[in-house]
């Protein structure tokens, strides 16, 4: 797996915020924008709220495993592969949504 870079986020804000600017542009000169499901914003703060428990358990157990504290659990290799392909596909999507 590659290291995400800040250029391929920047690129996909700005590419998805060009494409959002004239699709709404187009759809305005039809009728009326379509609103936005309160849903959408739900499951996207759901999401959020578990990328950052998941972020912050992570980074705990990292620390007490560094610092050798007695009885620290360690980080599984899995869970962590885990969590930051999950990172890296929510850093994906927010570029998207943000753009």
């Amino acid at each position: 797996m590659k290291q995400l870079r800040l250029g391929v986020l920047a690129g996909l804000f700005a590419a998805a915020g060009v494409l959002s600017w004239g699709g709404a542009r187009l759809w305005d000169a039809f009728g009326t924008l379509p609103s936005v499901p309160l849903a959408a914003s739900i499951v996207l703060a759901v999401i959020a709220a578990i990328l950052l428990a998941t972020a912050l358990s992570t980074r705990t157990r990292l620390r007490a495993q560094r610092e050798r504290r007695p009885g620290a659990k360690g980080v599984e290799p899995l869970f962590a592969a885990r969590a930051v392909v999950f990172g890296q596909a929510s850093a994906l999507v927010a570029a998207l949504v943000a753009g």
